[in-house]
């Protein structure tokens, strides 16, 4: 076996050495060594890129020499896309034509192996292939890299992808070496930074029907309908000849080709544009309106077309420019080492002119990368050109100064996409009843009140309850579609099962998850339906303290403000009906003060209706009384249930108390509070413990195990709902993360389930959920706070108006009625007065000859009318 392995070995080396494929013309190896340089040329002959290459090469070598006195010529050797066959034809042309440089080949596969027997012999090899790793610079001296560096398109598809909302691709690569995968970590980032994230990654290596039919079915299983593309032309092309053949490449799929298939899209026969209707590509770009390339572009598709008329198209691509260019740049380093006798890479390095391609100047072996790109579009006969994108511009229609450009590749030319449609694909589909959505749920969850999952001894028939699963399905029920899924416990630590839905065991996780950002690198996270904070729990004591002013606590302020005013009001109005019949009442203004001041605070306790004459101060005492009796009734009862209750406060006011004490504290198990309790607070780690459920913590804070307590904010609500005597919150609250429901990263589903979530939380369902599960652990005898306990005026509004309003109406009537009887009285004195002086004035006629006797009466009566007056 091993004689027949050497034999064939050495019949494939005579097959290469003498199968030597020679240059037309001008490049003859017969001219004297001395004034001839040679270049070896490594390309697959047989292939599209390989006729460009070679036609490409053989023209800058003819242009070359037309300008110069040396000659040049090119020594090529088909390789047939076979890495061992590049070996052995490297060694045949260093070996055995003596060549300066090697040009090609396409792939890096073959380029390693190619590049390694350069670095060995020291002669440069100008490297055609596009996916070279970085660290190849530095592991081959001699290597350079001859076309620049496509990485950037990356970010050209994740633009794509980012302009039309999408979440989640899927990656289909050809995996045949490490030089491929490689490139990956540029799309995984350049898609993170748009919101984006890779689905799965499908490497297939060989033309495997059977191979490709399983990996596409899995794939269209899934939900994700957004597709890159990274393979090379034949590879890629039986690709979409067999997904076409199942029915993705139709409505709802998005297919985006990367350069390695699109920078062919010229060449695609009139079948292969109807196989790849709807795709979208990234193509390598390079500039067209220079009168150098309009000359090259004619001449070679005029001799492209003598040499390869069975090719449908003659233009020259991307892969002829950059052949083109390579083939200059050793012609030129070669004449220039003649001329100084200096080595040959050397002068390669200091390569600098204008190419076909753009700029052709090295640093550390190494074009700068391309930063601009075609954005095509598969349809009809052929393709169009969309726009362009660019590192600085992002997507415009045209490269000119000035022009306009945007983020998005809306703005360019309308897409059409695969099925003829003009409607933009929602970029994944709704899982069906056959493949719901496997949602899993903790077991662990230390209050069961958010997630309680029961079954029976056999772990059948499992029930899910709690407000986290009424939540996720009242999210469900508010979104534009149905979404089946179905629950599945999980029996692990929180991390684990976020850690499951990147494993893809789940496709989501609903539960009392907290968002945290160590978690973000597993899975994605809905927006938090709960409060987010951590706080500290610990045992209450009673509040000794302020005790000398108690008296004036069942009261507020005003309050106490609005009896006084009352009182002064109702006092005055008594004094003021009274004032005239009661000797208390009688004397200086200041003793008629103190009098009505008294009598105002002693009707609270003493009616004093026999000492009142007037109907009208009796009614305003009477309603008086009624409004201090209330009063003093409520204010009683309101202090002796202060005197009784009183008020609780913590044990512990800080966590810096608990750290200079040493003391133990409690944490929820298989939260990450322990984390952060070390992490952030700084606890030591003995002096934290763990606990199972919400009794055990009361009852190790009942006994003083642990000082203090830590939990969540929304636990804290249920704790304190059934210990609300015992415990209270203490200390500020610390931001962390609320509780949300996992998905993997980048999944489409997300904003749908996001926006579903919001409309539960606007429409008031999730208050009302939460009230109905705090209600059932509601703590009857809460203690209130000393300021929610005093009353206020609002509380006696109706008696201040009875009070006030009977003693106005009281003091009106009084005032009208007095007004009505000096009127009275004044008129009954005029009419007497008049009568009196009328008789007078009749008696004065009588003659003044009257006795003494007589004249007695005259005169008394003179007196009385005097007296009256």
């Amino acid at each position: 076996m091993g004689k027949f392995h050497f034999l064939f070995s050495f019949m494939l080396f005579a097959l290469v050495v003498y199968g030597v494929y020679e240059t037309e013309g001008n490049t003859k190896s017969t001219m004297d060594d001395s004034r001839n340089g040679k270049i070896g040329v490594i390309v697959d002959k047989s292939s599209r890129i390989g006729k460009e290459e070679i036609l490409a090469m053989q023209m800058a070598v003819e242009d070359f020499n037309s300008f110069r006195n040396q000659r040049v010529s090119l020594v090529i050797r088909d390789y047939k896309s076979d890495p061992n066959l590049a070996a052995l034809a490297a060694n045949d042309l260093l070996n055995m034509q003596r060549v300066q440089v090697l040009i090609g080949p396409q792939t890096w596969e073959a380029t390693s192996i190619v590049a390694e027997v350069g670095n060995e012999k020291q002669i440069p090899v100008l490297a055609l292939a596009n996916d070279i790793p970085k660290w190849a610079n530095k592991r081959f001296k001699f290597l350079v890299e001859a076309s620049p560096s496509q990485l950037n398109q990356m970010r050209a598809i994740a633009g794509i992808v980012s302009s039309w909302d999408w979440h989640l691709v899927n990656v289909i690569y050809e995996d045949k070496d490490f030089s491929t995968t490689g490139i990956f970590p540029h799309l995984v980032h350049a898609l993170r930074d748009v919101g984006a994230e890779v689905n799965e990654f499908v490497g297939l290596s060989q033309f495997d029907s059977d191979l490709f039919c399983r990996e596409l079915e899995r794939l269209r299983r899934g939900s994700s309908r957004i597709f890159v593309v990274h393979m090379s032309f034949k590879l890629a092309l039986r690709l979409f000849e067999i997904a076409n053949e199942m029915g993705m490449m139709g409505k709802d799929y998005v297919w985006i080709a990367t350069d390695s298939f699109t920078n062919l899209a010229y060449s695609f026969n009139a079948s292969s544009n109807s196989l790849l209707q709807g795709v979208v590509g990234v193509k390598s770009f390079f500039p067209e309106n220079n009168p150098q390339f309009h000359e090259f572009y004619h001449r070679f598709s005029r001799r492209f077309r003598l040499e390869h008329s069975d090719e449908d198209n003659h233009e020259p691509g991307i892969f002829a420019i950059q052949a083109y260019d390579a083939a200059r740049t050793a012609a030129m380093a070669m004449s220039k080492l003649q001329e100084k006798g200096n080595h040959l890479m050397e002068k390669i390095e200091l390569t600098d002119f204008q190419g076909l391609g753009g700029k052709i100047q090295f640093r550390d072996r190494q074009l700068a990368s391309s930063d601009t790109f075609q954005i095509i579009n598969v349809m009809g006969r052929s393709y169009r050109e969309l726009g362009f994108w660019s590192d600085k511009l992002g997507f415009s229609r045209e490269l000119r100064e000035n022009s306009s450009s945007s983020s998005s590749m809306k703005d360019l030319v309308e897409v059409l996409w695969p099925g003829g449609s003009s409607v933009t694909p929602r970029g994944w589909v709704v899982p069906t009843d056959a493949t719901p959505l496997r949602i899993g749920v903790p077991t662990s969850s230390m209050f069961k009140q958010y997630v309680h999952v029961e079954g029976d001894p056999t772990g059948n028939n499992l029930s899910f309850n709690g407000l986290a699963i009424d939540l996720f399905k009242a999210t469900l029920d508010n979104l534009n579609f149905p979404l089946p899924y179905q629950f599945f416990r999980f029996d692990g630590p929180y991390d684990d099962l976020v850690e499951q839905i990147y494993l893809k065991n789940f496709d989501a996780a609903v539960g009392d998850i907290a968002i945290l950002s160590r978690r973000y690198k597993h899975a994605e996270f809905t927006h938090p339906y709960s409060e987010a904070g951590l706080v500290m729990v610990v045992p209450t004591t009673k509040d000794t303290s302020n005790r000398a002013l108690m008296f004036t606590k069942p009261f507020t302020a005003t309050m106490w403000f609005a009896i006084a005013v009352i009182n002064v009001y109702n006092g005055f109005v008594v004094w003021f009906i009274e004032r005239n019949r009661y000797p208390g009442h009688e004397g200086s203004m200041f003793n008629q003060a103190g009098t009505m001041l008294c009598s105002s605070f002693t009707t609270l306790f003493s009616l004093h209706g026999n000492m009142l004459h007037s109907n009208f101060s009796r009614m305003t005492m009477v309603v008086w009384l009624f409004m201090a009796l209330v009063i003093t009734q409520i204010y009683t009862a309101n202090l002796t249930s202060m005197l009784t209750i009183q008020k609780l406060e913590p044990t512990v006011t800080d966590i810096e108390t608990l750290q200079r004490a040493n003391a133990l504290v409690g944490f929820g198990r298989g939260s990450f509070v322990k984390r952060y309790l070390e992490e952030v607070l700084h606890f030591r780690s003995e002096n934290i413990r763990n606990y199972s459920s919400p009794n055990d913590y009361a009852e190790a804070l009942r006994n003083k195990e642990i000082a203090a307590a830590f939990l969540e904010v929304p636990f804290v609500k249920i704790f304190l709902a059934e210990f609300c005597r015992e415990f209270m919150v203490s200390g500020p609250t610390y931001k962390v993360g609320g509780f949300g429901f996992a998905f993997p990263r980048g999944s489409p589903m997300l904003t749908d389930i996001n926006e579903a979530l919001l409309k539960v939380s606007e429409t008031g369902k999730f208050r009302d959920l939460e009230d109905s599960m705090i209600a059932n652990e509601k703590c009857e005898d809460e203690d209130p706070k000393g300021e929610k306990s005093s009353l206020s005026p609002s509380s006696f509004f109706i008696l201040f108006v009875l009070s006030g309003g009977v003693s106005t109406i009281a003091l009106t009537l009084y005032i009208f009625n007095a007004h009505d009887f000096n009127f009275q009285q004044n008129t009954i004195w005029r009419l007497m007065i008049a009568i009196m002086r009328q008789w007078g004035n009749q008696r004065r006629r009588f003659s003044r000859r009257v006795s003494d006797e007589s004249q007695m009466p005259v005169s008394n009566d003179t007196n009385l009318q005097i007296q009256v007056q």
